[in-house]
């Protein structure tokens, strides 16, 4: 050991210290996903020792010695049958079972906590509702229903917590979501799973779990002083939204209080559904996605508007339940000088 330097030493102490075959289990999901893979595990090493033990026992019953001349053996319909039907039974169970935690890892409940999430080479940007940023660590709190929202700003990543046993895909241009719950404070590797560039090594951070009364604490604290909602309407009186979407008689554009979550119906007859991805859509690319009844004349914002700020718009109409403030922003605006009738294709707005 003489020749082994400390510092060598050290790493190999600390690595055999905190080796563990698998991450904790810090999630409600997090058991039933290490179930069904030990399930899965244990049959595929039972099938392999069955498998084994049978040519083992074959290769010694019917070697040359023993059977000089071969033999013909006549197959039996009842094993065929049996070593058909168990496995077919192993694998629908399997299918079965992996289906149902797909379908509750990808359903989050109604009254989980939305955050979301912008990825981008080579970092995690993390936006909550309250208006606190997080640079490569999100704070959440232990037993309460964690939605994220997803999107990267350039190429694919993929957001991967291992102790939760969540991973999902950040595509650009599209919102991914997924959802956990936290059951054991403490901080948790946060990986970049899909290679994205020559610093994909480096795009890691950490999960740290707080007890409700901790989480609460560092909301306080870490607040920048405005809601994602309350920078949304400040963005949304900058690009003269309200010159349209008002609910004068002659207004251009479709009322947005209690748009989030509605159905809108469409030219064509169909409706559509305003959730996240479609408000973004239309932010985006305006002549894709025209109410019934209104003119396409929206101008996209494409490349004026951040993931950011697209973020802070759908938050801002998600909470916009009257015209009210709407139209006090198109009063504040008509009274100043030189603003009348101007919209934000004059304009563009990088927040």
């Amino acid at each position: 050991m003489d020749h082994i330097s400390p510092a060598i030493w050290q790493f190999l102490v600390k690595w055999m210290t905190n080796f563990a075959l698998f991450p904790p289990e810090a999630s409600t999901i997090a058991p039933q996903m290490d179930a069904l893979l030990f399930f899965m595990v244990l049959v595929s090493l039972i099938g392999l020792t069955i498998v084994v033990l049978l040519i083992t026992s074959f290769s010694i019953l019917y070697s040359k010695k023993r059977h000089p001349v071969a033999v013909q053996v006549e197959g039996s319909t009842l094993l065929e049958a049996t070593w058909t039907i168990i496995p077919l039974g192993l694998f629908l169970v399997m299918f079965v079972w992996g289906a149902l935690i797909y379908f509750r890892v990808f359903t989050p409940p109604a009254n989980a906590m939305n955050i979301y999430v912008v990825g981008k080479q080579w970092m995690w940007k993390a936006e909550h509702p309250g208006g606190q940023h997080e640079i490569n660590a999100l704070h959440i709190p232990a037993g309460r229903a964690i939605q994220l929202t997803l999107i990267s700003q350039d190429v694919f990543h993929s957001f991967s917590i291992p102790a939760f046993r969540v991973k999902r895909e950040a595509i650009p241009g599209r919102y991914t979501t997924v959802w956990f719950q936290a059951t054991t404070p403490g901080t948790y590797h946060l990986f970049c799973t899909q290679y994205c560039g020559t610093a994909h090594s480096q795009m890691v951070g950490d999960i740290v779990v707080l007890s409700p009364e901790d989480y609460r604490k560092w909301l306080a604290s870490s607040t920048s002083g405005a809601s994602l909602a309350q920078n949304g309407e400040r963005l949304f009186a900058s690009l003269s939204c309200a010159a349209c979407h008002n609910t004068r008689p002659d207004a251009r554009g479709p009322s947005l209080a209690n748009v989030y979550g509605s159905k809108l119906p469409l030219p064509s007859g169909q409706t559509v559904t305003a959730d996240d991805a479609y408000l973004r859509e239309a932010i985006l690319n305006p002549s894709e996605h025209i109410t019934q009844g209104y003119a396409p004349i929206m101008p996209t914002y494409q490349g004026q508007v951040s993931e950011e700020g697209v973020i802070e718009l759908i938050e801002y109409i998600k909470n916009l339940n009257s015209d009210y403030r709407i139209q006090q922003t198109l009063n504040t605006t008509e009274l100043v000088p030189g603003s009348e009738g101007k919209t934000a294709a004059q304009g563009t707005v990088k927040p």
